[in-house]
């Protein structure tokens, strides 16, 4: 096996920190390298010549570059590798900027490394086998997981162009946690004003089909092909009958009694509810963790909300629905968890009554809140409002990274504090 490796300088983006002259001396040390070299940009066109001219003069059998990221210039050097007659997938790619020069200040730690990498890439180059192109059939229809505001727009524009989708979402309605939100940053829009509109297409559409309070189970096949498993949770509401008149809620022995996930669980409601006013679709779901009924087959004398509903509605021998989907195409939009605060009791959160995570404080300005926009802690309007940002994130004991987000969202409430406590 005859093995070619590059070694490109990047200008000085590479040289400044890697003595490249020393790598390619050091590379060509490793059985199989019949030759090693450098030049200032690999990926200019007389840097491919170099490559294309040893393949064919040398008959090299594997080329290696060390350049700059796979995804900048990957498919500039697979095409060179094609032109000279060798199989694209005989190549391999090792970063040596990002993942090197750009990272280190010492010369011989940042050459030392850059060895390394390179003798990886070569050891990996001698087990790459030929790949050929081939073109499958692809399912004409897409499936996206998550109802949130990410996966509406994604079904709406797939939709929009014609394919069949499928819109899965394991809640009773789409619209995620911005359904929650008062208001979007920068410009203070009115968060439901701009996502309720798009939750409406979405139920509209004739080219989706909404599986909301349904779960992927399992998917299988391959890329254009997927067989996927659903999973559809029994509502206890037959939604054909359901108007979403909210009479079973009102009538419900538990109503007011169980916490609101939706207001995070700062308001109570019914075993049988909707999420909130604007759910789409706007049908009733009874709570099997909370029903009487469904936990202990028995309601009292008899289920009151299954006599209050005159269209006859609630069903209680409804059954768990596995059904499965061909789609060519998936996307993943199942969206975020907020990080746990009781993981960081310094903070008091969970012992003390006003210190509240963004949700928290996201549902007791909004309009559609428990307390209908008014920010009270107990009663009470505060006087002075502190955040803390970076809790959970920047952290050696939780996640190192930044978050992203914090910094905008705390700009986002603080206004908003300042429009509901003027003074």
């Amino acid at each position: 096996m005859k093995i070619g490796v590059y070694t490109c300088q990047c200008g000085i983006n590479i040289a400044a920190t890697v003595d490249v002259e020393k790598v390619a001396k050091e590379i060509e040390k490793i059985p199989n390298v019949a030759v090693s070299r450098f030049y200032k940009y690999m990926c200019s066109d007389p840097g491919q010549e170099l490559i294309k001219k040893d393949i064919k003069e040398l008959k090299l059998d594997r080329v290696v570059v060390a350049s700059c990221s796979p995804r900048m210039h990957e498919p500039t050097f697979r095409a060179a590798v094609e032109e000279a007659g060798l199989n694209p997938y005989f190549f391999e790619m090792v970063n040596i900027r990002e993942h090197c020069s750009w990272v280190h200040l010492d010369k011989d730690v940042a050459t030392e490394k850059a060895i390394e990498l390179i003798t990886g890439a070569v050891c990996r180059a001698e087990f790459l086998e030929p790949l050929e192109k081939k073109e499958v059939s692809v399912i004409p229809k897409a499936l996206v997981i998550g109802g949130g505001i990410a996966g509406i727009q994604a079904s709406l524009e797939i939709a929009d162009k014609g394919f069949k989708t499928y819109l899965v979402e394991r809640s009773p309605s789409i619209g995620g946690h911005m359904a929650q939100l008062d208001k979007t940053f920068p410009t203070m829009d009115c968060s439901a004003c701009i996502l309720t509109p798009k939750m409406v297409d979405v139920a509209r559409h004739p080219n989706i089909e909404l599986l909301s309070y349904s779960e992927v189970e399992n998917i299988d096949g391959y890329i254009g092909n997927f067989k996927v498993k659903i999973k559809k949770k029994p509502r206890y509401v037959d939604i054909d009958k359901c108007v979403g008149c909210g009479v079973c809620a009102e009538s419900c022995r538990l109503h007011g009694r169980i916490p609101n996930e939706f207001d995070m669980k700062l308001s109570k409601r019914s075993a049988i509810y909707v999420p909130f006013p604007q759910a789409v679709p706007l049908k009733y779901t009874i709570d099997p963790n909370n029903c009487l009924m469904v936990k202990r087959g028995k309601c009292g004398d008899h289920p009151l909300c299954k006599e209050a509903c005159d269209r006859e509605a609630i069903d209680f021998s409804q059954e768990e629905e596995i059904i499965t989907i061909d789609v060519g195409t998936i996307v993943v939009a199942t969206g975020y968890d907020i990080f746990d605060p009781l993981t960081k009791p310094k903070y008091g959160y969970g012992t003390c009554e006003n210190v509240l995570n963004g949700l928290e404080f996201e549902r007791l300005v909004s309009a559609s809140g428990p307390t209908e926009g008014h920010i009270k802690i107990n009663g009470k309007e505060p006087k002075k409002v502190v955040f803390i940002q970076c809790v959970g994130s920047r952290d050696k004991e939780g996640n190192e990274y930044c978050s992203r987000v914090c910094c905008m969202y705390t700009a986002k409430q603080a206004h908003m504090v300042r429009d509901k406590i003027p003074d």
